[in-house]
C-alpha cells in the first residue's frame, strides 16, 4: 500500500470497548476478563467489557465501533480469528481504531504485528499502542485479514472445528484435522480466473488467497528476514493447488508443516491487487462454499478479491515493545 494515510485521531482517556465472544469457555473466559480488568485498573485506564452471544456479535460490534469513532476511542477484539474479523469489519466501516487481544490457535494477524499472545503482555502493549494503518483485503464485501479460500481449505476448517470441539484447541489438533481432510476423496473445481485483462480457466483442489506474510512465510510461499514480515504493498498472493492424489496431498501437508510448500510442482502462486473468480456457466447461480479468517460461509459468484484502498487502523505497540514472530 503505497499511498500515505492520514493519522487517526485517538484519545487515550476515552473508554476502550472490549468485545468478547460469549461462546468461549467459561473458565478460560473468566481468567481473560480478570486479566483485562486488572491491567486497566493498574494503568488507570477506562474500559468496558462486552460479552456477546455469537448471534449478537455483528450488531454489538457495529454499535460500539460507531461510538468509538465518535469518542476517538477504540474497539478491542478479544478472541480468535472469527471474533477479530468481525470487529475488524465494524472498525473498518466506521473508521475507528481497533485493538487485539489474541485468544486463537495460530494468531497470525496479531503475531504479524508484534502483538503478544498472552493476555497480560498483550494488554501492556495495547495500553501503549497508537493507531497505525494496516492493509486489509476483501472478497466481495467481506473483509479478511489473514486469508480467504474456496475448495479444499474450507473443508479443512470445518473438520478442524469438529476436532477442536472434541479434543480441544491446539496446533496438533489442527494438524490432525488436516490429515483427516486430505484422506477423503477431494472434489476438483473448475474456475475462471480474471486478473486484469488476462482470463483463464483452471482446475484446482483449492484456491487460497493470503493477506498475511507470516502465514505465507511459515508454509514456505515467501521468504525473507523476520524484520520484514509485514509487507503492505497493495497486493495479496493467490495460491492454486493443482489436482493431485491423496498421497501427494499428504506430502503437501508435510511440506507446509516444514515450510517448503512453495517448492512443490503442484503449487502455482501469483500476486494481484484485484481478481475475479467465476465457476462454470452452468453453476453460476449456485453459491460457493468459501472461508475467510477461519469462518466458513456460502457466497454467490462472481467472487471479487481485492485489496482495500482504505486501511484498517490497528493499535500497535511501540516498535521496541513488539514481539518477533516465533
Amino acid at each position: 500500500m503505497h499511498t500515505t494515510n492520514p493519522p487517526l485521531e485517538f484519545d487515550t482517556d476515552a473508554v476502550l470497548h472490549f468485545v468478547i465472544n460469549g461462546r468461549s469457555g467459561r473458565q478460560n473466559g473468566d481468567a481473560t476478563r480478570h486479566e483485562i480488568e486488572s491491567a486497566l485498573h493498574a494503568a488507570g485506564r477506562r474500559g468496558k467489557l462486552h460479552i456477546c452471544d455469537p448471534a449478537d456479535l455483528v450488531r454489538t460490534t457495529t454499535e460500539l465501533a460507531h461510538e468509538a469513532k465518535t469518542t476517538h476511542a477504540a474497539i478491542v477484539a478479544v478472541g480468535g480469528d472469527g471474533t477479530i474479523n468481525t470487529v475488524a469489519q465494524a472498525a473498518h466501516r466506521a473508521g475507528c481504531a481497533m485493538g487485539v487481544i489474541p485468544r486463537g490457535t495460530f494468531n497470525y494477524f496479531a503475531r504479524t504485528h508484534g502483538i503478544a499472545t498472552e493476555v497480560p503482555a498483550a494488554m501492556a502493549q495495547l495500553l501503549k499502542g497508537r493507531p497505525e494503518p494496516v492493509q486489509v483485503a476483501a472478497v466481495n464485501d467481506q473483509l479478511f485479514l489473514v486469508n480467504a479460500s474456496v475448495g479444499l481449505y474450507p473443508d479443512l476448517l470445518e473438520d478442524r472445528e469438529v476436532w477442536k470441539n472434541r479434543y480441544g484447541r491446539s496446533r496438533w489438533v489442527a494438524f490432525g484435522a488436516a490429515l483427516a481432510t486430505v484422506m477423503r476423496s477431494q472434489q476438483q473445481l473448475t474456475l475462471q480466473i480474471g486478473v486484469g485483462a488476462e482470463q483463464r480457466v483452471v482446475r484446482t483442489l483449492t484456491l487460497f488467497v493470503g493477506n498475511n506474510r507470516l502465514q505465507l512465510e511459515q508454509v514456505g510461499m515467501v521468504s525473507g528476514p523476520r524484520s520484514i514480515v509485514v509487507r503492505d504493498n497493495g497486493r495479496v498472493m493467490a495460491v492454486v493447488l493443482k489436482p493431485i492424489g491423496t498421497l501427494a496431498l499428504l506430502g503437501l501437508l508435510l511440506r507446509g508443516a516444514m515450510g517448503t510448500l512453495g517448492e512443490a510442482d503442484s503449487i502455482e502462486n501469483f500476486e494481484f491487487d484485484e481478481m475475479v473468480v467465476k465457476p462454470p456457466r452452468m453453476l453460476a447461480r449456485r453459491r460457493i462454499k468459501m472461508a475467510f479468517d477461519g469462518e466458513v460461509v456460502h457466497m454467490k459468484p462472481p467472487l471479487l478479491f481485492s485489496v482495500k484502498s482504505t486501511p484498517l487502523y490497528l493499535l500497535k505497540p511501540p516498535p521496541e515493545d513488539r514481539e518477533a514472530p516465533a
